[in-house]
């Protein structure tokens, strides 16, 4: 005889209970976090595309032979928050670089950054 036979329908379902709940309990918090880590990873990726745009706006004032402070200047406009921008030229080639920490929590290291490389304009000779 099966342990269920002679036991009423509704005699059944009272060991179900609470199961619905804990099931619920632990998927939750997992759907929460991972929705964060979601959240975060769209929160880098766009603070990384501004350290590429970053760059190049350093490399384009720089590459037509503005002031470093002003390719600084414009690096840092576009770059995300306490981002570092350096610059520096190497024969006819000048190197912007953009490092910034990624946003979110600050015990994550994660560290997004970009370089560009332009032709200084004072290199170009006339056409022949």
């Amino acid at each position: 005889m099966c342990p269920s036979e002679g036991k009423s329908p509704a005699r059944r379902k009272i060991g179900d209970r609470g199961y619905v709940t804990a099931e619920a309990a632990l998927v939750i918090p997992a759907l929460v976090l991972f929705a964060a880590l979601l959240v975060w990873a769209l929160m880098a990726a766009a603070a990384q595309i501004r350290c590429v745009d970053a760059a190049r706006a350093g490399a384009r004032a720089v590459s037509r032979s503005e002031p470093a402070e002003v390719a600084v200047a414009a690096a840092e406009e576009a770059a995300p928050p306490g981002a570092r921008v350096e610059v520096d030229r190497v024969g006819d080639l000048w190197r912007v670089r953009v490092a910034a920490p990624a946003p979110g929590p600050g015990g994550l290291p994660v560290r997004l950054g970009a370089q560009a490389v332009a032709l200084a304009e004072d290199s170009v000779g006339p056409p022949p």
